[in-house]
């Protein structure tokens, strides 16, 4: 059974909910590939980068962060590149082809020789990353239909989240305890069934035979786009300002062990990102711009509580936790905005969210490594996030005002797969 362009779904609750799934189990693998070297960063930089690690461990680890860095700057690549490049292919046939690539360079990461080679793969695994979440939201959105698809969105990033609660924290164990090589196998295997379940369970869907690339990329002619693309790209980075040094803030902040604490930790913040994604779902579906600038709210008051009592171990998990819940908050709801702000460029908006949240990945990884490198401590990252999520914030704000004032906003029509 297929969708049919301009018309209901025709399938059943059930499939749906079935097709819902095979989608999530995409996030679930993306999530495990993408934030699995957070738990893993100490041992990989131990082991790629000997020579720094002998002279300062956090040198190395700073230097390693740049796999953070590699895999988001490959979905900021990928993301517009693909979306626009394959608008008019079949949506399930393009879901299957990004995955072949997700498992053939996670495998190869996980074989490589050196560490500039293992960044290299890193970015060609981050290139499919924004296609394949744009495009599932796209057919996530059109499954649930209209006043549902901020729920429809949700449910794809909900893989993304249990991702943290299960997968990060379970391949985070096999990396400690068996390696990072072994670790990223897991990983490329989870790719090769996530294949299997997409190829199964999604409906064949056809891509718009009258979309081009340059249809696809007249979503740039619009100032919201902009704008909406720059609230997730610096106001997510606050995030990962934090998240990317998560291991060494708990093990040298808080002075935990990393076995078991490191994983509990990634759990915590999993199970946070699980309940702020949910809720935001529910809320962006009512209104997106106030669950955008409750999200960024939320997130600044939890990265300050979090820097400030850092070094007690129960408030550490505690923080965390609600730091997961805010961040994860913001991403529907900038996902929906983008898809009612692109007009008639769904594909590469949709994917274009992504880009921008792995911008934010890259940025306050980076900006990070620069204060860890600077000797300022674990601690300095999170005030690093506190500022990029004002930067977002104050975007957020502008966006709405002008879109107050000029009434640009044009309400998207339900979504059907003609537009898919």
């Amino acid at each position: 059974m297929s969708l049919q362009p301009g018309g209901p779904t025709q399938l059943s609750p059930a499939r749906i909910r079935f097709a819902l799934i095979a989608l999530a189990i995409g996030g679930f693998a993306i999530g495990s590939t993408e934030f699995v070297a957070m738990g893993l960063l100490p041992d990989i930089a131990h082991a790629m980068l000997p020579g720094v690690w002998a002279r300062s461990h956090e040198a190395a680890n700073a230097q390693a962060g740049l796999m953070v860095s590699a895999y988001a700057l490959g979905v900021v690549v990928g993301a517009p590149t693909i979306a626009a490049a394959a608008a008019k292919l079949p949506r399930k046939q393009l879901l299957l082809w990004l995955l072949v690539a997700f498992t053939l360079a996670t495998a190869a990461a996980a074989l490589a020789p050196n560490f500039p080679t293992l960044l290299i793969f890193r970015f060609i695994c981050g290139l499919p990353h924004g296609a394949y979440f744009g495009i599932a939201s796209l057919v996530a959105a059109s499954l649930m239909g209209p006043g549902k698809r901020a729920r429809g969105v949700a449910f794809v990033l909900t893989g993304l989240t249990v991702a943290n609660i299960v997968g990060v924290p379970a391949i985070t164990w096999v990396g400690e305890s068996f390696g990072w090589r072994v670790a990223y196998g897991v990983v490329a295997g989870l790719f090769a069934v996530t294949f299997l379940a997409v190829a199964i369970a999604v409906p064949w869907s056809p891509g718009n035979r009258h979309q081009t690339i340059r249809r696809e990329l007249s979503a740039f002619r619009h100032t919201q786009v902009w704008l909406a693309l720059g609230m997730g790209a610096i106001g997510f980075g606050g995030f990962f300002a934090l998240y990317t040094y998560i291991a060494p803030l708990v093990t040298d902040v808080a002075g935990l062990p990393q076995q078991p604490w490191v994983p509990v930790s990634l759990v915590v913040c999993g199970v946070g990102m699980f309940v702020g994604n949910l809720v935001a779902g529910h809320t962006a579906d009512r209104s997106a711009p106030k669950t955008i600038i409750g999200a960024f709210l939320a997130v600044i008051v939890t990265l300050a509580f979090t820097g400030i009592v850092a070094h007690i171990p129960a408030l550490l998990i505690v923080g965390i936790f609600l730091v997961g819940a805010a961040s994860s908050a913001v991403s529907p709801a900038v996902q929906l905005r983008l898809m009612d702000v692109a007009h008639d460029a769904q594909s590469i908006a949709s994917a274009l969210n992504h880009s921008a949240f792995n911008m934010g990945n890259s940025l306050g990884a980076y900006l990070g490594g620069v204060v860890v490198g600077l000797g300022l401590g674990y601690r300095a990252p999170i005030w690093i996030g506190i500022g990029l999520t004002l930067l977002g914030m104050g975007i957020a704000i502008v966006s709405f005002i002008i879109e107050k004032r000029r009434g640009e906003l044009r309400h998207t029509k339900p979504l059907d797969l003609a537009h898919v």
